[in-house]
């Protein structure tokens, strides 16, 4: 396996050099100036001292190489000055990806947004698979029953309905009406106590618990569907005519083979999180990278919304390997060696 895995990350470097150059390319050729949002009393010298400044005097080919060399080599260095306090040899003229807005480096906005998704949208993808598997594994084993109707009813009341209106039916239930939670996610608030606890339970609830609906109705599917095409295996009817208690077939032997294309489902979708959910954390205000990414979309601040999308290829070409080593430890006839 660990000569598989040096193998597959061989292979992600001209992946993720590909990918890099493309969302490069794209956001470098589409339409717009970073000085459109100017007042109309500059002159066009000073417009073009501000795009020389922002590196856009630079031919394509060059601005590409400073950017992967910012990505890849001057970003990790002064993230690891950061979190081991001593600097490395000429720290002070490393060039950082900035932020055409604020200027700011574009990697310390979303290292301070990260903590927010992930309490909100971690959380939700954490609790539907929580609420998946057991769905899944009971509608199948229960097939055509009361219990696999209702499961089939909340996947498809919990896939069809947008994020967008479940979210707002939450709010005027439970906040307008019930007054049971906050409408509006506090980014600011600190837990300090059990009180302060208490309220970032509070206000966490309803953002969880739209993705967690949404999320737990895909996974769901699967593993029902992964379920039922392993129940019908002859391992199966040999394990029972062996003897073997039924919990035992079903909860180690058929879950575990199913569990193998789950994971898959499970894996890709971990990139999601990192991401955000752009849709639920616009309606609670939740401060997270999805609406930093609005932010740099609307803004049309390229290095931002560049460096955004690429951490998210990267973690999708990284969570595809974290997935195929998992099936080698979940089905003992992959070897990879």
């Amino acid at each position: 396996m660990f000569r598989y895995t040096i193998r597959r990350l061989l292979f992600a470097i001209p992946t993720l050099i590909a990918i890099s150059f493309i969302i490069f390319a794209l956001l470098d050729l589409a339409p717009g100036d970073p000085t459109a949002s100017l007042p109309l009393t500059i002159d066009a010298a000073t417009r073009e001292q501000i795009r020389i400044s922002l590196g856009l005097g630079e031919p394509f080919h060059i601005r590409y190489l400073a950017w992967l060399h910012q990505f890849f080599v001057n970003e990790p260095l002064n993230i690891v000055e950061q979190m081991f306090g001593f600097e490395f040899e000429g720290s002070a003229e490393r060039t950082r990806i900035r932020s055409w807005s604020t200027r700011s480096p574009v990697v310390d906005l979303i290292v301070e947004r990260t903590p927010q998704t992930l309490w909100v949208v971690g959380m939700s993808y954490v609790v539907g698979i929580l609420i998946a598997i057991p769905i899944g594994v009971i509608s199948a084993y229960r097939q055509y029953s009361w219990i696999d109707q209702a499961g089939t009813l909340f996947s498809m009341i919990g896939f069809s309905v947008p994020t967008f209106f479940t979210g707002l039916v939450m709010i005027v239930i439970f906040s307008v009406n019930l007054e049971w939670f906050p409408m509006i996610y506090d980014t600011t608030h600190k837990v300090t106590d059990w009180g302060s606890f208490i309220f970032q339970v509070k206000q966490m609830a309803m953002p969880v618990m739209v993705l967690a609906l949404f999320n737990a109705a895909q996974i769901s599917r699967f593993m029902r569907s992964s379920m039922l095409d392993n129940l019908n295996q002859d391992y199966v009817r040999t394990a029972r005519a062996k003897g073997m208690k039924e919990h035992v077939v079903v909860m180690v032997h058929v879950l575990r083979n199913s569990l193998i294309p789950v994971v898959t489902v499970i894996a890709l979708g971990v990139p999601q999180v990192f991401g955000g959910a752009i849709i639920t954390e616009q309606i609670f205000r939740v401060n997270g990278l999805g609406a930093l990414l609005i932010v740099g979309i609307e803004g049309a601040d390229i290095p931002l919304v560049q460096t955004l999308t690429f951490i998210f290829a990267v973690l999708i070409v990284g969570f595809n390997l974290i997935a195929d080593l998992i099936y080698g430890m979940l089905d003992p006839r992959i070897r990879y060696d």
